[in-house]
Formats: C-alpha cells, sequence, structure tokens
C-alpha cells in the first residue's frame, strides 16, 4: 500500500510540474505578482490601504511605509490609543465595519454588544470544545466557526443586516474559543490542569484574553496595552493579503458567513503567511543556539551570512522578519510594535533578547542589501519583533497564529461585507497545457 501510493505521489509530482519559463512566454502573472514585484489589481477596497513604495515613471520608487483603516493612518489612531491611555482595539473594529470613527456613546452601546455576543451557545464549551480536543488551536478553530453554523436559525441569509449580526458574533466568539481550545488541549493532550476562566464583562478584548490563557488572572497594564497594540496592528491590511483575498474570492460564491471565516482562518494559518511569526521565532533561535553570544555582532553577522548561504537554519537562504512584499523602507506595524517592544523588554527584563533581535534587524538588513544589491537595506516587517512580543508576555507558541487570527477577522469581516455588495463572483482563468488524448477502454490499458 505504501509503496503503491509513494508511486503515485511520484507520478504526481512529475506530471504537475510547471515550467516556470511558461508564466514569461504566455505572460502569466505568478503568484498574481507582476515582475517588478507590485501585486495585480484585481478589485477595489475602501477597507484598507497599505503603500510601500511609489510609481514614478512608469518605475517603482521606495517609500516609508504606511497602513491606513478606512482612510485614517495606524500611526495616528495608536498615537490616540497610546496618549489617552485607553484601549483602542474594538474601537478598531467599529472603524472597520462601519467606516467611521465611533463618538464615546456610539463605542460604548457597540462595547455592550461585543461582551453580550461573547456568550457561546448552550453546551458548546461542552460538547464541542472539551469532547473533541484538538491538537491545532487553528484547526479547532476552524471547526468551531463551522459548528456555529448549526446554531443559527438563519445562517445562509446574505442580507447585510443579517451578515453584520452574524460577524461581530463571531468576532466576540473567537477569543472565547481560541482561550478555551488552547485550554482544553492543554488538559485533555498535555496532561496539565484544566483551567476555565469566564470572560469579565467590564474588560477590554485584550485584557480578557490574558485572563482567560492564563492559570492565574495576574498581569500588568503594559502587557494588556501591548497585547492590544498587536490586535490593532494586525486587523487589516489590505485586501491584496492571501486571507483577506481568500475570503473575498468565497464570499463572492454566495457561500455563508462561516465558511468565509473558516476559509480566512485556514490562509492565514499557513507558514507564508499568519504563521510567519513563528518562523521568526525558530530562527532566533536557532542563531541564539549557535553562536557564542548576543551581543557579539561579528558573531550573528557570520551565522546571518550563513542562512543567506543556505548553509543553516532551514536551508532556504531566507532571513526571515526582514523584507516585505509592499514595504521597501519600513514597515509602520513594526515600527510601532518595536518602540512597545523595548518598554515591556525594560520592564520584564528582556533587554539582551531585545538588543539581540535589534541587531538582527540592522545587520541582516544590510547583508540581504548587499547580497541583491539593493538601493535600501531590507526593512524589519511585524514579524521580526511580534514572537518577541509573544515569549515576553509569555504566551505559548501555538498561540501566536490564533491570536493574528482574533484581530485579523474584524478585516475579514469588512472585506466580506463589501464583497456581497459587488455581486459578483471571482472566476479568474488559467492557461491550460494538458493535452487532448484519445480515449482508451479499461481493459485496453
Amino acid at each position: 500500500m505504501d509503496e503503491s501510493i509513494k508511486k503515485l505521489a511520484n507520478y504526481i509530482e512529475k506530471y504537475n510540474s510547471i515550467d516556470k519559463n511558461l508564466y514569461d512566454i504566455y505572460d502569466i502573472k505568478r503568484g498574481l505578482r507582476n515582475k517588478d514585484g507590485t501585486g495585480v489589481l484585481v478589485g477595489i477596497t475602501s477597507v484598507g490601504d497599505v503603500s510601500g513604495y511609489k510609481i514614478e515613471n512608469g518605475e517603482k520608487t521606495p517609500s516609508e511605509g504606511s497602513l491606513f483603516y478606512r482612510g485614517y493612518s495606524i500611526n495616528d489612531l495608536v498615537k490616540d490609543f497610546d496618549e489617552s491611555e485607553r484601549f483602542g482595539f474594538e474601537e478598531v473594529i467599529y472603524l472597520l465595519l462601519f467606516n467611521k470613527l465611533p463618538c464615546k456613546k456610539d463605542l460604548d452601546f457597540f462595547k455592550e454588544i461585543l461582551v453580550e455576543e461573547r456568550k457561546l451557545p448552550e453546551n458548546f464549551l461542552e460538547d464541542v470544545l472539551l469532547k473533541i480536543p484538538g491538537k491545532n488551536i487553528m484547526n479547532k478553530m476552524m471547526l468551531s466557526m463551522l459548528n456555529l453554523y448549526s446554531y443559527d436559525e438563519n445562517p445562509d441569509n446574505l442580507d447585510t443586516l443579517n451578515v453584520l449580526k452574524q460577524s461581530i458574533s463571531l468576532i466576540s466568539k473567537m477569543p472565547i474559543i481560541m482561550a478555551y481550545s488552547y485550554q482544553a488541549k492543554k488538559h485533555f493532550i498535555d496532561g496539565k490542569s484544566l483551567v476555565i476562566h469566564y470572560p469579565k464583562k467590564e474588560k477590554s478584548i485584550a485584557e480578557n484574553i490574558l485572563h482567560l490563557i492564563r492559570n492565574e488572572d495576574n498581569y500588568t497594564d503594559l502587557e494588556a496595552k501591548i497585547l492590544d497594540l498587536l490586535l490593532i496592528i494586525h486587523a487589516e491590511h489590505g485586501g491584496g493579503n492571501n486571507s483577506a483575498f481568500a475570503t473575498h474570492v468565497v464570499s463572492s460564491s454566495g457561500t455563508d458567513t462561516y465558511s468565509a471565516i473558516a476559509t480566512g482562518l485556514a490562509s492565514l494559518k499557513g507558514p507564508r503567511h499568519g504563521g510567519a511569526n513563528l518562523k521568526v521565532s525558530k530562527m532566533l533561535d536557532d542563531i541564539e543556539k549557535n553562536i557564542d553570544n548576543i551581543e557579539n555582532k561579528k558573531s550573528i553577522e557570520d551565522y546571518l551570512n550563513k542562512i543567506l548561504e543556505k548553509k543553516a537554519f532551514d536551508k532556504k537562504g531566507l532571513i526571515y522578519g526582514l523584507g516585505h512584499a509592499v514595504y521597501t523602507l519600513s514597515d509602520p506595524r513594526a515600527k510601532l510594535l518595536k518602540q512597545k517592544a523595548k518598554e515591556l523588554a525594560i520592564e520584564k527584563n528582556f533587554i539582551d533578547k531585545y538588543k539581540f533581535i535589534e541587531s538582527v534587524e540592522e545587520i541582516g538588513g544590510k547583508l540581504i542589501q548587499e547580497k541583491y544589491k539593493n538601493p535600501y537595506p531590507a526593512c524589519a516587517n511585524v514579524d521580526l519583533y511580534s514572537g518577541f512580543v509573544y515569549e515576553i508576555l509569555d504566551i505559548e507558541k501555538e498561540l501566536y497564529t490564533p491570536l493574528f487570527a482574533i484581530s485579523r477577522i474584524s478585516g475579514w469581516s469588512a472585506h466580506r461585507l463589501e464583497q456581497i455588495q459587488d455581486n459578483k463572483i471571482i472566476r479568474p482563468a488559467y492557461k491550460s497545457f494538458s493535452k487532448n488524448n484519445k480515449y482508451i477502454k479499461l481493459d485496453e490499458r
């Protein structure tokens, strides 16, 4: 059986291998990317905007990165949240869904709705989350989204009001589902004590996450505020990112909200998308283990060179956490997070690790510039510092991508609401290279 399957797998690899030169011959945009690395335009959105370069006289010109939610700069939003010392993620959800900044009255009302919608259906915790624990939290969250379909009296109704209600319900429930799925895994699979905390009505989403995943209800205001920042900066990243585009595609088919969000989760789980921060963490751990001192910049440079030469780490020749498909000179999310990461590192006595990552950013960026003869060093992307922040917060690696999903579901929901107004199915074309074969009857093969 195994040998037969192996032969079939080899057959698949041989006959499904596409000659990459064909993409140029037929002017096909592989990966929906133009030759200069820019994305192929496939739609219109007003949800978010990502900018990392300018097109001048037909050429791509580097520029400082910017990120906008419904036309508002992420820098301005975070600055206001910071100066007023308030949690901002709920406000960002409101902005993304309703295309406007809420006044205090509207925000308070919206928060009440979010609290009300946190409630899981009766026996959902016992029957879905505890009785069938999952080894992977992202997969368990996908399954839970699909299970919630069965508790909805009108799950396939695509009226805007109904889809909005469903979206708010899933945005509210996802942190609870993640936390309980995590606790179930720890108990039933990892053999640790089962800890189930109930969310606190008066607390923000960020505070409740720390409350739900920790055995003891203890966290500092700075810890909760930096988790809130992570949720804010991951909430949306334009319609062209893989999971938002996947949500657009399936939503265009007329599918239900639960299936659409499960699709977003499936896409985000991939290591080339939401799982990238895990890859960065593993790379940083690998560098630490293989150099004499994390303060020795020469040792860091030598090992990063080995990584680029495909002689170290995963031998792919990539320094993870540096460079981005859109951002050239800077990633605004990384800049915001780096600033707060330093504050938390000082509070938690992780400053040596922070300086080490800063050295990787500086040295690695220059090495990539030299290798590829770029006019500028490769900038740090958000993943270089996000995994580090999760580590300081004592959050398990298996929760890195699920936390990303808790944030990004607000963007997915906004894109889905936008797509169902368009009412046009997305159906691109593929160039076929299959041959027309003469059919052979079974007993003649």
